[in-house]
């Protein structure tokens, strides 16, 4: 079977979950451009990155599945792999971050009292 080959009912949910994944891509770039603040810009990225690459990841197992006439999983695990390190990868960033900021407000703080 060739991709001209598959049936409707598995191209028709593949690309409405290509271009849904494209979108939630799209959106985290675009708020990571506009918001001006690092803890706000933290927080689009990390849901598009998520989102989108499940959807792609999701229409590649539909696709898969339908070229190898047979259940094609393999793309589970990287699913799997991304919506776990992405999330924590943004908590570890921010953690970092609030650090760091808190170390600069307390040598501030000792600068103004010397």
């Amino acid at each position: 079977m060739t991709i001209a080959d598959l049936p409707w009912w598995i191209t028709l949910p593949a690309g409405l979950l290509l271009i849904v994944g494209a979108l939630l891509t799209l959106v985290g770039s675009i708020g990571m451009l506009r918001l001006s603040h690092f803890y706000a810009r933290m927080h689009p990225p990390s849901m598009g990155n998520t989102l989108g690459t499940g959807c792609v990841l999701l229409a590649s197992m539909l696709i898969s599945s339908g070229l190898a006439s047979r259940p094609v999983i393999h793309e589970i695990l990287i699913t799997v792999f991304i919506v776990t390190t992405s999330p924590m990868t943004a908590m570890l960033l921010m953690r970092a971050a609030v650090h760091r900021s808190g170390a600069r407000a307390q040598r501030q703080l000792v600068m103004r009292q010397d």
